[in-house]
């Protein structure tokens, strides 16, 4: 067979649609968006263009990319882990199977934040280091700085690979934060005014979508029906945070009650809830 007697690519449009109704077909609720994620991926385009030109062949090395690419989604390896990205509060934050991929849920946990803290300048001073425990991608604690530059932050984590990540993110956002390899607060020198910490806290019995199956189990799973690691920081912040500082967990909402409870023993305060967040203060 000549190379003018083999098939061509398909057209933008017509590779979208076959790619959406695999997609459907395993039960993935995004097909279409997922779809011209990866063929936007593929090309360096953005999901407008695909939608303007749309009659445009692809390549056969493009149809090849695309076609690997959309095999790994079938399979529910997320969406983020084969583009490399997810967003953030508005920015992009490089993301690896080393680590959890942002939620939206957890952008409540800056919000919160930005509505806790007093705007007068003697408590920016007094109360100015904040530590992201379990940063993984880093987004936490980057997105604080980003948001309130006058924070001191530290971005912690036991695994040496999602730190890597945290500090490519830092780098690329140009966000001046600290790294530390640390054990909740086990190796973190100071006493923080504010922590952040979105902690493993799925049971492994609750149901989960199959795409989790990519992700760190450490990142994810704990014992005690989920709150081992929320309870272990909750009693390391009593005896370590500043007076009236700020901790912010995310928690599953069914865990709230005994989150909270824990907390007041360990003479916390609930500021809020909201979604997945909850904010304490240290008494």
């Amino acid at each position: 067979m000549n190379e003018n007697s083999q098939p061509k690519a398909p057209a933008i449009s017509s590779w979208i649609h076959e790619a959406t109704i695999q997609l459907v077909g395993v039960g993935i609720g995004s097909a279409k968006l997922d779809a011209e994620i990866i063929l936007g991926h593929t090309l360096r385009k953005s999901r407008t263009f695909l939608h303007a030109h749309s009659d445009e062949l692809l390549t056969p090395r493009q149809l090849e990319i695309a076609e690997a690419r959309l095999r790994l989604r079938l399979d529910r390896t997320p969406i983020a882990y084969i583009i490399g990205h997810k967003e953030f509060y508005g920015r992009l934050f490089r993301v690896t199977p080393a680590t959890l991929i942002p939620r939206p849920e957890s952008e409540t946990m800056i919000e919160l934040l930005k509505e806790l803290l007093p705007k007068n300048e003697t408590f920016f001073k007094a109360h100015s280091r904040l530590i992201d425990v379990g940063t993984g991608s880093g987004c936490l604690g980057i997105t604080a700085k980003l948001e309130l530059p006058w924070l001191d932050v530290t971005l912690s984590d036991t695994s040496r690979h999602a730190l890597k990540v945290a500090k490519a993110n830092a780098d690329y956002l140009e966000a001046d934060v600290s790294l530390l390899q640390s054990d909740l607060l086990a190796d973190y020198p100071f006493s923080p005014n504010i922590i952040l910490a979105n902690l493993p806290y799925v049971d492994t019995s609750w149901e989960r979508s199959p795409e989790t199956a990519y992700e760190p189990d450490q990142a994810l799973f704990a014992a005690e029906e989920g709150l081992h690691f929320v309870y272990k920081l909750i009693t390391q912040a009593s005896l370590r945070m500043q007076p009236h500082g700020f901790l912010l967990l995310e928690a599953d909402p069914r865990q709230h009650p005994a989150l909270i409870a824990h907390a007041k023993i360990h003479e916390f305060d609930l500021c809020k809830t909201r979604g997945f967040i909850v904010a304490l203060q240290k008494d």
